[in-house]
């Protein structure tokens, strides 16, 4: 499934479109360059999601964990800094990924090996003419 964002005034629109189409998905991995728009395309999301806490980047936290209106939550991992997949481990991101609950991934390349098999992953491209094409795949 492909969706295109014509700007940045699109993305509420494009991404009500995606939590349309996630089905019962919990795990996604998202790809996208520096800049793309992966953080600001998850907290579009997360409010489509019902999410009432402030949904921010966790690059320096490295997991995030938002509360929804149905008392419910989601987690929102920024996995940049991190060098070793023992580093992972040792924050306990695979309780987080097997718990049943929506999880976000930005920069997964690390974890590839623990992601559970029903993981989608979400590409961001960045467009010649500055539109977003997000594509999702499931993995099984």
């Amino acid at each position: 499934m492909e969706i295109i964002l014509e700007s940045e005034f699109d993305i509420e629109r494009g991404m009500r479109e995606f939590v349309n189409k996630i089905g019962n998905a919990k795990v996604f991995a998202i790809y996208a360059g520096m800049g793309v728009g992966k953080t600001t395309c998850i907290k579009e999301i997360c409010k489509q999601l019902g999410v009432v806490d402030e949904v921010t980047s966790p690059t320096f936290a490295i997991i995030n964990e938002y509360k929804t209106e149905r008392d419910d939550f989601i987690y929102h991992f920024d996995l940049y800094r991190l060098e070793t997949i023992e580093e992972a481990h040792n924050i306990g991101v695979e309780e987080y990924l097997y718990s049943g609950r929506i999880c976000f991934i930005e920069w997964p390349e690390l974890i590839e090996s623990i992601l559970p098999e029903s993981t989608v992953r979400v590409d961001i491209q960045e467009l010649s003419d500055g539109k977003r094409k997000i594509s999702l795949h499931e993995q099984n």
